[in-house]
């Protein structure tokens, strides 16, 4: 029997649900109403149409097929009636109504619905702090505001920035604005590393590293206090714990919130932190109402505890899920593992599953084990460096998640995408290093850096090597003026002999190659710090040593390439 289903937002999951649902039910009438003035675009593609690299608007608007997905479209191509610059006032389940009002004439109605979804999205968060309504701050909340933002830079008026967050969109808006029009960015962050939350420390300093080497200032550390204006009510300074930053522009960059007010009024579940709850058929406490996207709480898959996960590949998968169980199916959606990548300048950041943090914050008895490799053969002319850190639990094995760094992108999120996969069915370390993966020089090593990371993580939880990170080097080598470790530099002399010189007393060398028969120059009264260029050679040089007896012995893992990655001077 034909029925009415409204949908409340049209951007990523609405149009998804209604295009899937009028394929099931060609019979059946949708509605979808939206706030904004534009619908059914690319919100992950902003950053990329404020740098300049989409040159028009539309493009983020358009099909496959260069089709503007307006209401024109849906109406002709989908079968859909699309209501834009309506607002959803309240919902009356008993009645099943939604009282809509219509914004530039204020008019209102109320429609019936059938069944009814709730794709209301999300929201920027926001500083509450003198000055924040001045001209010029912006938030990246929509289409229409990255259009303001580019049209505001690409006039020339805006020679200095400043970035409030350190997430992705900020992160990303800081690559847009410095890269393309060459305007001086700082990003402040209240915390103490870039990317929190979904990286761990070592290596968002390597991705803070490059940024600076593009030209990219950041202030960590450090919380806004107030905005102060200048001429015309624009924003002039950024003022922070220890500065005055001057800008012609600001976007902040703080986070989301879920735009769930609608489905509360209506006495719909609604977490304490604002997701509306639902079940693995994205039903809502109420059965005829289904809800999706960034508005709502999932499972996540390796905790079992609800999470709040606000990725527009997430919302284009429930919505598929939503159209067909609109028509009476049983599509599921169990959860997510919160798999991410960004591009920053020429270096690609990717994760999946847990951090070492999120995992011991969640109870897990967790290590991480760190891999730096070439992501593809070392004699193929393309190779680039790839930096993976896995999260692993003690004693049982289990992989958790995996975040990395890597100059091929491609190659950084194929990998990712392998072990998210993987995830949900509790993969081990074991598991991991004998993954079969397809092998040729230009794509990958004949021993993939999957398999390497697995095997690595593999030794080190059956005590086979122990290994330090890049931060417990740098605290080590800030103290080697006390009676520290002896620091073994496993290369070749002619990759040593630049730290030999500049640190005779502190860095000493023995080839790995050499070690079995010089075992006699190192100390066995002091624990022992091997590093070579990646961690393999210090790796072996550990066998070494521990089957002559050696007992206080640590390998750098990432060795060198990670020491410099993450701008460690020594």
């Amino acid at each position: 029997m034909p029925q009415h289903v409204v949908i409340i937002g049209a951007v990523a999951l609405g149009p998804k649900a209604a295009a899937r649902f009028k394929r099931l039910e060609p019979d059946s009438r949708v509605t979808m109403v939206d706030r904004g003035r534009l619908i059914s675009y690319g919100g992950c593609g902003i950053p990329y149409y404020v740098s300049g690299d989409v040159s028009d608007a539309s493009e983020l608007q358009t099909t496959a097929f260069h089709m503007l997905r307006d209401e024109g479209f849906f109406r002709t191509t989908k079968d859909v009636d699309v209501r834009t610059e309506t607002e959803a006032l309240r919902i009356d389940r008993a009645a099943r109504t939604v009282t809509l009002r219509h914004l530039p004439t204020g008019r209102e109605e109320v429609l019936p619905y059938d069944k009814l979804v709730l794709a209301t999205g999300s929201r920027p968060s926001s500083l509450s702090v003198p000055g924040a309504g001045l001209r010029g701050i912006h938030a990246v909340n929509g289409l229409e505001a990255a259009q303001r933002i580019r049209e505001l830079v690409s006039a020339g008026g805006v020679s200095r920035a400043v970035v409030v967050g350190a997430g992705f969109i900020g992160l990303e808006m800081a690559v847009a604005l410095a890269d393309m029009w060459d305007v001086q960015t700082t990003v402040v962050e209240f915390r103490d590393q870039i990317l929190p939350g979904v990286v761990g420390g070592n290596l968002a300093r390597m991705a803070q590293r490059h940024m600076e080497e593009k030209g990219v200032v950041f202030r960590l550390n450090e919380q806004v206090r107030a905005f102060e204006g200048g001429a015309g009510g624009r924003v002039a300074r950024v003022v922070t714990d220890n500065a005055a930053l001057e800008a012609e522009l600001v976007i902040v960059a703080v986070g989301v919130k879920p735009n769930s007010e609608l489905a509360r009024a209506a006495g719909l579940n609604v977490s304490e932190r604002g997701g509306i709850r639902v079940d693995e058929f994205l039903r809502t406490s109420d059965a005829r109402i289904f809800a999706g996207g960034d508005c709502v709480e999932l499972r996540h898959l390796i905790t079992g505890s609800p999470a709040y996960l606000p990725l527009g590949s997430l919302a284009n998968r429930q919505g598929r899920v939503i159209g067909t169980n609109l028509a009476g199916g049983r599509a599921r959606f169990p959860g997510a593992v919160g798999s991410w990548c960004v591009k920053l300048f020429d270096l690609s950041a990717a994760g999946t599953g847990l951090t070492l943090a999120a995992a011991r914050a969640a109870g897990f008895d967790a290590l991480c084990v760190h891999v730096s490799q070439l992501d593809r053969a070392h004699f193929h002319p393309d190779k680039g460096l790839m930096s993976l850190e896995l999260v692993v639990q003690r004693g049982t094995g289990r992989v958790l998640g995996m975040q990395g760094l890597g100059v091929g992108g491609d190659a950084l999120v194929g990998r990712v995408d392998v072990l998210a996969a993987l995830l949900p069915s509790g993969p081990t370390a074991e598991d991991l290093g004998g993954l079969e993966m397809a092998y040729s020089p230009p794509f990958a090593a004949a021993l993939d850096i999957l398999n390497v990371l697995g095997n690595a993580a593999e030794n080190i939880l059956c005590g086979r090597n122990r290994g330090i990170q890049v931060d417990e080097f740098s605290a080590l080598w800030a103290g080697r003026n006390g009676q520290g470790p002896y620091l073994l530099d496993c290369r070749e002399r002619a990759n040593a002999e630049t730290l030999l010189q500049a640190h005779p007393e502190h860095w000493h060398n023995i080839p790995q190659g050499e070690l079995r028969g010089r075992l006699a120059e190192i100390p066995r009264h002091q624990g022992i710090v091997l590093i070579c260029n990646t961690g393999a050679r210090s790796y072996e040089a550990f066998v070494t040593l521990a089957h002559a007896g050696f007992q206080d012995v640590v390998s750098v893992e990432g060795g060198m390439t990670a020491v410099l990655a993450a701008g460690l001077d020594i």
